[in-house]
């Protein structure tokens, strides 16, 4: 420490405001030549840094943890030493930034996890948990993890219980985060584009910044209710067709279900005389439910009789072609 801080003048040599801030000295020329940080006064032979210089740095390292660009900080402190003001910005930074639930993390221990998932001790489960963040290390800790969504921890555990193998629970996360962020990011073009534009043209002034948060906080529960009650009508939709597809004509059709069932092609003109009454044939199941499968069981009864008919006109052919080589054989 220079005599000059000593004194509580707030003068630092470099050395002593890298220790300070937490940046390196590389970094600190860096910012200066960039222009990120005012150039130091000069006392004799040595740079000599004050508060200021340390402020901005702890300035710059809380933008940076918030996820902005050193070129986009540039222009924001360029705005706020312009007199626009800094203080709105970091508060709608705050507000976006804050959790967009309202669950409370909770640490579980290792036996604990284990006894929760009906003391299956599969560690390679737990380093998937770990690497999609539904677990969190505990620094100092190997027996205990933070969990940041217990009902997602929940939801796995009931699944497993349900007979669901854990790396099936673990690959089908995967496959809904890849989906969910791209909802979120479309939700975020969207509302970028209609409601928050206005605000990204320049760095926004205080009145700004603060009009900017309190529709973040308006529009922060629009999103999980769309998606909730989109997925709740997929559900419905999808389930009923689900069930519908492997259990067939068992399953009343629900109203409002979907379209209704293509409708069956006309059945070719019988000929003159009385009707014939119809044959019920039983089938195999194994066959019905690959049939159903092929063509869902709407067109089941279709696609039996097309295949009847064609197989029936396939061996009179054949008998046809039989009889013709006959007829030549005997001449």
């Amino acid at each position: 420490m220079t005599a000059a801080s000593d004194a509580g003048q707030g003068a630092y040599r470099i050395e002593e405001l890298s220790r300070l801030s937490g940046t390196t000295v590389r970094t600190i020329r860096a910012y200066t030549d960039r222009g990120l940080l005012p150039k130091p006064e000069r006392h004799g032979r040595a740079n000599v840094y004050d508060d200021t210089h340390l402020d901005r740095l702890r300035q710059i390292a809380d933008l940076l943890e918030r996820g902005y660009t050193l070129a986009s900080i540039k222009e924001l402190l360029a705005a706020w030493d312009a007199g626009t003001g800094l203080g709105g910005v970091l508060g709608l930074v705050g507000e976006v930034d804050r959790p967009w639930s309202d669950e409370q993390p909770v640490r579980i221990g290792l036996q604990e996890l284990i006894a929760a998932f009906g003391g299956e001790a599969d560690l390679s489960a737990v380093e998937d948990a770990l690497q999609l963040g539904v677990l969190e290390p505990v620094a100092g800790r190997d027996d205990e993890f933070a969990v940041p969504s217990p009902s997602e921890l929940a939801v796995a555990v009931e699944l497993h219980a349900a007979g669901v193998p854990l790396g099936a629970i673990t690959g089908h996360l995967r496959e809904l985060r890849g989906q969910v962020e791209h909802i979120s990011e479309r939700f975020l073009e969207f509302t970028t584009e209609y409601v928050f534009q206005r605000f990204l043209q320049s760095p926004p002034n205080d009145t700004e910044a603060a009009e900017a948060a309190a529709l973040v906080r308006r529009l922060r529960p629009l999103a999980q209710q769309t998606v909730d009650a989109e997925l709740a009508r997929a559900m419905r939709l999808r389930a009923t067709e689900h069930v519908r597809r492997h259990l067939g004509d068992a399953v009343p059709p629900a109203a409002g279900s979907g379209p209704p069932a293509p409708a069956q092609p006309a059945a070719p003109a019988a000929p003159a005389g009385p009707p014939e009454a119809p044959v019920q044939v039983a089938l195999p199941a194994a066959t019905v439910a690959a049939v159903r499968a092929l063509v869902g069981p709407a067109d089941v009864p279709v696609f039996v009789a097309a295949a009847t008919d064609r197989e029936v006109a396939a061996r009179r052919m054949d008998a046809l072609a039989a009889d013709g080589r006959s007829d030549r054989d005997s001449g």
